[in-house]
């Protein structure tokens, strides 16, 4: 569902966020991240073939105790956003493939 990618989203984003903050020794208190994803339910309960299914629009906020400046806030969610492996499976789409077996999954 929706709202288990966005949680795989916060989740990397916060580790990404972390990790990137470290390598720029930027000293972080603490961290909240909060992501909002927007869809229309016609996609998705198959009403309208013409609507996409899934999330359309993803907003993620970070609220950060720093004292950093602006510029090295905007650098960090920029190399947040760049190495976030969830976000940029979301943003460009890898190649996804249903397999079927031919075993039987059923006892018998």
């Amino acid at each position: 569902s929706g709202d288990m990618l966005l949680q795989a989203l916060l989740g990397c984003a916060g580790v990404t966020l972390r990790s990137v903050a470290t390598a720029m020794r930027l000293e972080l208190g603490g961290v909240r991240l909060h992501a909002e994803g927007y869809f229309d339910a016609r996609g998705t309960l198959g009403v309208d073939r013409s609507i996409p299914v899934g999330l359309q629009d993803v907003v993620v906020t970070a609220e950060v105790d720093t004292d950093a400046d602006d510029a090295t806030l905007t650098r960090l969610a920029e190399l947040t956003e760049r190495y976030c492996v969830v976000a940029q499976s979301m943003r460009e789409a890898p190649r996804f493939v249903v397999r079927r077996t031919s075993r039987s999954i059923v006892d018998g």
